[in-house]
């Protein structure tokens, strides 16, 4: 896969890994629209949340490390 352009392979690694969660969310949610059981619903639930925070982190890092390759390319 290459590069976009103005991303580092540690931004674009993150990316990847933020890809990753985007598949283990959609996963999840499926598991979530199948299910009548309360229980398992709370549980899927919970699981989307931390996938959601997760997701969160690495974009954050996938940003924080794409400004630091900005601003060492300057």
């Amino acid at each position: 896969m290459s590069e976009p352009e103005g991303l580092g392979a540690d931004a674009e690694r993150a990316l990847e890994r933020a890809e990753t969660l985007l598949d283990r969310l959609e996963e999840a949610r499926r598991r979530l629209e199948a299910t009548d059981d309360v229980e398992a619903a709370t549980e899927v639930l919970s699981e989307l949340a931390e996938i959601a925070r997760e997701i969160e982190t690495e974009l954050a890092e996938a940003r924080r490390r794409a400004e630091e390759g900005a601003r060492e390319e300057s």
